[in-house]
């Protein structure tokens, strides 16, 4: 820490200001070219996040264009969706049926007795063996602790637990202990029987061809649906490929006989909205890319990334690979603008609706490969942005030597504020010795004056 500083106190020097003016000297030419190299490489680090962030977008867009299948996207439409409500995926065929829902899927409950006493009720020790379908887990219930409330949580605390569930509900008669299985459908029916101890556990039996003395709330059930009067079961309320392609989730059962109808058909306005986006992105890149790279004439302000390589490397790729027919594509559109997307003057992209709905009424198998066949324009500008935005890809390999410089630059300021320290205190030790040197001599100046003054003065007389 430097020491207390004043002005020369001997001659009347300014030490301060003179050692200031000497350091800011020496300093300004260094502080400059660190300033510039340090803004230099910090608005390349913005400019590179800015296009990456422009590219992610525009891979968004190719995510949903990218693979043939999901460009013939299908929309699967319920009739009404409280009964059942239904996707599709591509494999779907187009198509109008007529669905009933004759029952929903049920999952397997069972209750006790009431008891009066209550959930501390005493029902007896010994070993529950709980099946449910095909699978069985045993319960040991202790004798010194064989409540109704010590059952329950000893059934949901089984470790081998099957997937039954005990809860107590408080009625007016009593307390009664209910078992539900954890899924739906018949083949997850439960079973109790009861062995050892004092034979109290026998109340909580129920077998399915034998002894019943817990009544069942509701029965193991499978749902059904009918289809053009074929029937399919499910043991949940997901029927999936009954239809190809089809998934249908029945919600609730029809009227008697009610059929409620199910139209798949061809997604024209997803594909439409989903190559807008793709158009809309590509533009907002190319408005990027000119940003970057260009010179406005007008501000005479240049781009960030003016005459970088990997600029130029990016934009060419991507306008190659816009401009190219596929190959693997067949029929009349094997190019972008075949089915309405053309390039205007300055680089963008215009999309004619109108002709692209055409092409898709006409062959949306042929559209969907255009974009997502292994060689499409989706497919391959995919596989060359993605490989641009990975991490060991040219964005981040700059973006980190970027980050490298930075610390290099950080570690000149700090190197530079060492040396302008080390340079102040040899000015101010210079400039205290000629303080010193000065008062030194002006002492003596005025020792000598007094001297003089005080000589006797020579008489002419």
């Amino acid at each position: 820490m430097a020491g207390i500083q004043a002005n020369g106190v001997g001659s009347g020097l300014d030490i301060n200001g003179l050692v200031s003016q000497l350091v800011a000297a020496e300093r300004a030419p260094l502080q400059q070219r660190i300033v510039r190299q340090e803004t230099a490489a910090t608005t390349k680090l913005s400019a590179l996040g800015s296009l990456k962030g422009a590219m992610g977008a525009f891979k968004s867009a190719l995510e949903a264009l990218k693979s043939a299948e999901a460009m013939e996207a299908r929309k699967a439409t319920s009739g009404d969706a409280d009964i059942f409500s239904v996707t599709a995926t591509s494999k779907a065929v187009a198509g109008r049926y007529e669905v009933e829902v004759v029952r929903l899927a049920q999952a397997h409950q069972l209750a006790s007795e009431p008891f009066e006493a209550g959930s501390s009720a005493q029902v007896g020790h010994g070993t529950l063996t709980i099946t449910v379908g095909e699978e069985s887990f045993d319960v040991q219930i202790a004798e010194d602790a064989a409540t109704l409330a010590d059952i329950r949580d000893a059934i949901n605390a089984a470790s081998d637990n099957k997937g039954v569930r005990a809860t107590l509900l408080n009625t007016v008669e009593g307390t009664r202990l209910v078992l539900t299985s954890s899924k739906t459908g018949e083949a997850r029916a439960i079973q109790v029987s009861a062995s050892g101890g004092d034979g109290g556990l026998d109340q909580l039996v129920y077998e399915t061809d034998g002894t019943k003395n817990l009544t069942q709330m509701q029965a193991a059930q499978d749902a059904m649906i009918r289809i053009a009067n074929f029937d399919f079961e499910s043991d949940t309320n997901v029927f999936k490929d009954a239809i190809d392609g089809v998934t249908i989730t029945a919600k609730a059962v029809s009227e008697e006989g009610e059929k409620t109808s199910l139209d798949i058909s061809f997604d024209t306005a997803s594909v439409q909205s989903r190559v807008q986006k793709f158009v809309t992105e590509y533009n907002n890149l190319q408005a990027q890319l000119k940003r970057l790279g260009g010179y406005n004439a007008e501000t005479k302000v240049a781009g960030a990334l003016l005459g970088d390589s990997l600029l130029r490397s990016i934009e060419s790729e991507i306008r190659r690979t816009l401009s190219e027919p596929v190959a693997s594509a067949t029929g009349a559109f094997t190019t972008l603008a075949s089915i309405g997307i053309t390039t205007d003057a300055s680089g963008a992209l215009k999309l004619d609706t109108s002709k692209l709905s055409d092409a898709l009424e006409n062959d949306q198998g042929a559209v969907a490969r255009l974009f997502g066949a292994e060689d499409g324009v989706a497919a391959k500008l995919y596989s060359q942005v993605s490989a641009r935005l990975e991490e060991s890809g040219d964005i981040d390999s700059r973006t980190e030597r970027l980050n490298d410089e930075l610390k290099r630059i950080e570690k000149s300021k700090e190197a530079l504020d060492l040396r302008m320290a080390q340079i102040e205190s040899r000015y101010r030790k210079q400039f205290t010795a000629l303080d010193s040197l000065l008062a030194q001599m002006q002492s003596t100046s005025t020792y000598l004056a007094q001297q003089l003054a005080n000589l006797p003065k020579i008489s002419r007389d």
